[in-house]
């Protein structure tokens, strides 16, 4: 993270709070989940797979730059004990935080577990006409029908876990804080009182691009290849 050198005011200054590979993975998911729900919705399943297998890239990478990637996107940063979660919840006014406050960190948890379950249950799930999971094969008919139920439960889960996130920044913005557009350019404006001691550091894109193509590879080749060359 750099703080930058224009001063917003005299008690005012921008931070950089998120580096550019969170910050696509942040859109690149909102993107896809949309084409997941309107292909499931529209019967495109093949279409469904692959835009799944594009979320299970970016869900991968996501979980691993959570311990090696910049200072504000580690899970280190933002999990705290349910106790320092609870007292910010309690805390007015809420002090402001670099990056995720406390109840965000645990939403991001929260949002990675389902979108996990979401995948994982694909992987099994069945359409019973045409379409599977490339590793339905794998389960007995029973145990595929019970993940295809979860799969499509778990979607609503997942559509509340947004609505709740979208809420969440609404309020944010009624109450002063630009939460978007910091994912947008990556700064946020903090007053002087809250801005880091010290410079947390961003790392390179590059080394973003290089977790992302060794993830993608094998994905590429075993889940979205056979279904490209099938659509």
């Amino acid at each position: 993270m750099r703080i930058g050198k224009d001063v917003m005011s005299s008690a005012e200054i921008k931070v950089r709070v998120w580096d550019v590979s969170t910050r696509l993975f942040h859109w690149l998911m909102f993107i896809l989940l949309g084409g997941l729900w309107l292909t499931a919705e529209q019967g495109e399943m093949q279409w469904h797979q692959v835009l799944a297998y594009c979320l299970l890239i970016l869900i991968s990478f996501r979980l691993l730059w959570g311990f090696v990637g910049s200072d504000t996107a580690k899970f280190k940063a933002f999990v705290v004990p349910p106790s320092q979660a609870l007292n910010y919840l309690t805390t007015t006014p809420k002090p402001q935080s670099i990056g995720h406050n406390p109840l965000g960190g645990y939403m991001v948890l929260l949002m990675l577990t389902v979108l996990l379950t979401q995948l994982v249950t694909g992987l099994f799930s069945t359409d019973e006409i045409f379409t599977e999971g490339p590793l339905f094969y794998l389960v007995d008919e029973s145990v595929a029908l019970g993940l295809t139920w979860l799969h499509k439960t778990n979607f609503n889960v997942l559509l509340g876990c947004v609505a709740v996130h979208i809420l969440a920044v609404l309020f944010h913005w009624f109450k002063g804080e630009n939460l978007i557009k910091p994912m947008f350019t990556g700064d946020k404006v903090l007053s002087v009182e809250h801005a880091p001691v010290s410079t947390p550091k961003m790392k390179s894109g590059v080394i973003a691009l290089i977790i992302v193509a060794a993830f993608a590879l094998p994905v590429w080749l075993y889940l979205l290849k056979p279904v490209l060359d099938y659509i």
